[in-house]
């Protein structure tokens, strides 16, 4: 079973001690491409280098919500030469933590979606308790590819993103037992989403409580089958064929 973990953060310091490692084992468990992903200028670089040390990581760069305060435009231009970028992101709204000012959020998200549409590139967007303002700016911004990760909304806000042509990612939230994703999964349509890990982050059962790695994307590639009543390498395969589409991987 091939597949594509299309969001995970291997850079971060929890794989110190393991990262080559855990890289080898992603690819010997079938994983065909990774995306690793930014959230400032320190983080965007670093998947930088993963992407280049290995033919078969990608990467996104960009400032996460938490940090928009001390985003650099500049520093993230002038990355934008590398072609292992697939995506700028991670970006978007978060109003559950409120790391950043709400206004500052905004604003970089506004101007992060321009360098995206500059550079035709897509968007990887991080919404978190902040739909309607995230949904306005994208609408208003009208970028041309953009995929919510990590998705965890509810079945009327998945229709709305769907209905404006947008993508859905899921991670290991959906094994868990009090997730509200069943419906959405249930009706959201073959070639409209994709699968993640966000490791380090969000662990799916049976290995909750544990580092997060990217093969363990099998897992929620085995929920979706089981919700779907698809066989699970079906899955593997349509989310396959979605992310290297979206992300221009080949």
């Amino acid at each position: 079973m091939k597949m594509i973990d299309t969001h995970c953060h291997l850079n971060f310091p929890q794989y110190n001690k393991q990262r080559d490692e855990v890289i080898h084992q992603c690819f010997a468990q079938g994983i065909k491409y990774l995306i690793n992903i930014g959230t400032d200028l320190e983080t965007s670089i670093k998947s930088i280098e993963l992407s280049n040390k290995y033919e078969n990581i990608f990467c996104s760069v960009g400032f996460h919500p938490h940090d928009a305060e001390s985003y650099d435009e500049d520093g993230i231009k002038s990355l934008l030469h590398n072609k292992k970028i697939v995506a700028i992101g991670e970006i978007g709204l978060d109003y559950y933590r409120n790391l950043s000012p709400r206004a500052v959020q905004q604003q970089v998200f506004r101007k992060q979606i321009r360098i995206a549409k500059a550079n035709q590139l897509p968007i990887i967007v991080h919404c978190r308790e902040a739909e309607q303002d995230t949904f306005q700016i994208l609408q208003d911004e009208n970028p041309e590819k953009v995929v919510f990760h990590c998705f965890s909304g509810d079945y009327n806000f998945a229709q709305e993103v769907l209905n404006q042509g947008w993508f859905i990612s899921f991670t290991g939230i959906i094994t868990y037992d009090k997730a509200r994703s069943r419906p959405v999964i249930q009706d959201v349509p073959l070639e409209k989403f994709f699968v993640e890990t966000d490791a380090p982050f969000l662990t799916p059962h049976p290995f909750r409580g544990k580092l997060n790695k990217p093969y363990y994307v099998r897992y929620v590639i085995e929920k979706i089958a089981e919700i779907k009543n698809i066989s699970p390498n079906k899955i593997a395969e349509i989310t396959t064929a979605n992310a290297i589409k979206f992300f221009h991987l080949l």
